[in-house]
């Protein structure tokens, strides 16, 4: 008896792409440091197959987007801010230890231009070293060249109280334990104002390597703080680089 062979099914696309990245950064040991520390981190982000690949600036906050389409989107955002321990340089030597904190949050970003031109903004709460609000404002102009995608643009951070004092402040047993600062009380405001750029080549599907830039100054309460005038500086840069895998993970339902 003659049977009829029928086609195996396609194979499905997948269902998410994965992409793992390891990054290294090049900062201030502290804010208002005139002395730089080394640090690498990996980082994960994952997205539905078929979908684009979406414009992150390097330094953004780690986000997760809950709304949005290709033009906003809004959603979960959280950074870590390094702290300021006295015993890590003898310039601080009796000045109160500034711990290090986690900052979850939220984001908002908009695109006035489709895939040319975002506005981002973060509102974060800081945790550990000070319970209080941080945020920045960002503008990017985005420009695609090939394999290549380079960004840049203006930045803007605020910070309240809390995070002021505890970064920028100078307590009186602060002053009597070290003559190189006075007693200061900053207040809150914007922080820094700056620039930053980057630059991805992506070499296939699956690989892609970032290099980036910034450099923020320091202003108003925090760039009079005896920490940055007298024992830091106001001018404040960054250097980063990055490199990246993407793959699928399962397959997508019909």
């Amino acid at each position: 008896m003659a049977g009829s062979a029928s086609n195996p099914p396609a194979e499905q696309p997948y269902g998410w792409l994965l992409t793992v990245k390891g990054n290294v950064l090049v900062s201030p040991e502290f804010p208002g440091a005139d002395s730089y520390s080394f640090i690498a981190y990996p980082s994960l982000s994952l997205r539905r197959a078929g979908t684009a690949e979406g414009f992150n600036a390097p330094d953004d906050g780690i986000s997760l987007a809950l709304f949005g389409n290709s033009s906003w989107s809004a959603g979960l955002v959280g950074r870590y801010q390094t702290g300021r321990y006295s015993g890590d340089d003898r310039k601080l030597t009796g000045l109160h230890d500034a711990r290090w904190a986690v900052e979850p949050g939220l984001f908002a970003e908009y695109w006035p231009l489709q895939d040319t031109v975002r506005l981002r903004g973060e509102m974060r709460f800081g945790l550990n070293g000070y319970n209080g609000l941080v945020g920045n404002l960002s503008l990017d102009y985005v420009h695609r060249v090939g394999k290549f995608v380079i960004s840049g643009g203006p930045r803007m951070a605020i910070s309240g109280t809390d995070y002021m004092v505890t970064y920028f402040g100078v307590t009186a047993q602060d002053a009597l334990n070290n003559a190189a600062v006075t007693a200061y009380k900053p207040d809150a405001g914007i922080k820094s104002v700056g620039l930053a750029a980057a630059a991805t080549y992506k070499w296939n599907e699956s690989w892609a390597t970032t290099v980036n830039a910034g450099y923020d100054r320091l202003v108003g309460s925090a760039a009079d703080s005896p920490i940055v005038k007298n024992l830091g500086t106001s001018n404040q840069f960054t250097f980063g680089a990055s490199a990246s895998y993407t793959f699928p993970l399962g397959y997508a339902e019909r």
